[in-house]
């Protein structure tokens, strides 16, 4: 009768159910799972900038004084008031709930900024109830519409400038 003989080929620590995984691959693992875990629980949720509506920064009271926030809504029609000298301009922003807030703005705005026109601002609340930007933004629509044949870019922005209810 022949037994069979343990060579180092194929004793029971060497077959492919008991092979020892590398520490390398362990750590690598462990890094990967660590900082996809701190973009989901941590480091993603502080470097996402969300803005506020009129109602939330004014409902904010005095903690929203003298802070650092973004506000967005839209430019109420005939509030805008430009000074091209001083490039100073003053103009209103409100929500859907009617509240306003006075933004006062100190650079010269973007070429396609107008009444009722969604902007976002930068900038602090200050106690006067006078927002202070330093930045503003136009908020515009996501929608793409490929040029009709023979049309001119001139004749896409006029579609793109068109004053609501006008």
């Amino acid at each position: 009768m022949n037994t069979p003989v343990n060579t180092p080929a194929n004793t029971p620590a060497n077959t492919p159910a008991r092979r020892r995984v590398k520490p390398g691959i362990v750590a690598a693992i462990v890094v990967l799972v660590g900082a996809f875990g701190w973009l989901i629980w941590g480091g993603l949720d502080s470097n996402v900038v969300y803005f506020l509506e009129p109602h939330e920064l004014l409902a904010k009271g005095v903690s929203g004084v003298d802070v650092p926030v973004r506000l967005g809504g839209q430019v109420k029609p005939g509030s805008v008031k430009w000074d091209e000298v001083s490039s100073d301009l003053q103009f209103e922003i409100t929500d859907t709930t009617g509240m306003i807030v006075r933004v006062r703005s100190t650079g010269v705005p973007p070429q396609m900024f107008r009444d009722a026109m969604g902007v976002v601002v930068e900038g602090r609340l200050g106690s006067d109830t006078l927002f202070h930007s330093t930045s503003l933004m136009i908020k515009h629509s996501n929608e793409y519409r490929a040029p009709k044949e023979g049309e001119q870019p001139k004749e896409m922005y006029k579609s793109l400038m068109k004053v609501p209810g006008a």
